[in-house]
Parts: C-alpha cells; structure tokens; sequence
C-alpha cells in the first residue's frame, strides 16, 4: 500500500540557482536554466554531497562539525513568500541568489510550511524530498544589506516562518526553469503525543 499520496498541488520553478562557494557574505549565486541533480545533488555546489558536517541547526543531536547524512542539498524558496518578504522589507523585490536559493517555486500554499518527507516531483521523476523549515540566518542579511543598505538588518525578522525548506534528492534527474512540480504528502495523521493519562 503506498506510503505517499499525489496531490493535485503543483507549483512551477521560476529560478534556479547554484552557490558556487561558501564565502560568508554577501552571498554568490549564479542563476540557471537547468539543474542536472544525483543522489549527492548537484555538482560544484556549496551543499552537494551525500555527508555534510553538523551545523547549528542540528547541534542538539550532533556536536558541531560532526559528519552526518546530508539532507541539506537544496535549498527551496517559494516564489509568494519571497514576494511578502520584499514587502515588508520594503522592497520592490527580493533577489533569490541573495539568499543562496537552489530552486524557487511558484503556485504551492504556505510553502515554508510543507510536512518534512512530503515530495516535489519533475517531470522526467527527478524527485526532492523535503526535510526541514529553513532558518533565517545572517548571510543573507549581509548580502541584502550590501545590494539594498538599510534594509538587510531587517531580513531575519521579515523571513520567519517565511524562509523555504530543505531538501534532498530521492531520484535523480533533471529540472528545468517552467518546469511543473507535483506535490505529494506522506499518508499520515499529524503526531499526536498521548497525554499521561489518556492511554
């Protein structure tokens, strides 16, 4: 019986990105048109690789530097989101590459919000899994401050809960700018820890 449920949620890649480096601010991103991905990722990018060192977001399971499964490869940003980001930085638009964006997507509801383990699959079946909520953090907010001074410092409070997902890649393949992603949900209720006493 399948775990995972296609929705009839989709949404279309408008950008596709790829950090070539990892300097800390501002940020480089070079814009694609396609984006061929492995099981590691996506070659000569800063977060390719099927291992990657522990970073804050994960220090409470693994000390700092720590080798784990990479689930980060990819960075997804939904195109909506980034539009009310610019908003209340009071811009006419935010740059995905100042955010080191890997894919923005356009046309799927509250986005930074999509369950971990839900999928987005291409059309040739290049399948992203979905791992966790992205942070903001203060690179981005460097690189918008350099492009746009005066409106950088506000970028960590004007993305929560707005920032995008992690991802990694499930199936290999290809996606491509207008390219339609299908959104598919694991098959299950939301956690319900029972409370003492209920059992």
């Amino acid at each position: 019986m399948p775990a995972l449920a296609p929705t009839e949620f989709t949404g279309c890649i408008t950008w596709l990105g790829r950090v070539p480096h990892r300097n800390e601010a501002p940020i480089e991103t070079l814009a694609l048109e396609k984006m061929e991905l492995g099981f590691g990722g996506m070659d000569g990018e800063v977060h390719a690789g099927l291992t990657r060192p522990s970073c804050s977001r994960v220090t409470s399971q693994h000390p700092k530097g720590t080798e784990i499964r990479n689930t980060r490869q990819l960075s997804l940003v939904g195109a909506e989101e980034l539009d009310e980001i610019a908003k209340r930085l009071d811009l006419e638009a935010v740059d995905p590459a100042w955010l080191g964006a890997s894919v923005v997507i356009a046309g799927l509801p509250d986005f930074s919000h999509l369950p971990p383990s839900a999928r987005l699959q291409g059309p040739d079946g290049c399948t992203l899994v979905i791992d966790m909520q992205n942070r903001p953090c203060q690179f981005p907010a460097m690189t918008i401050e350099t492009a746009r001074p005066g409106h950088g410092k506000a970028f960590k409070s004007a993305s929560k809960g707005l920032r995008g997902v992690t991802a990694w890649v499930e199936r290999p393949g290809t996606l491509r700018s207008g390219d339609t992603l299908r959104l598919h949900l694991p098959d299950q209720r939301a956690w319900r820890p029972v409370a003492a006493g209920d059992a």
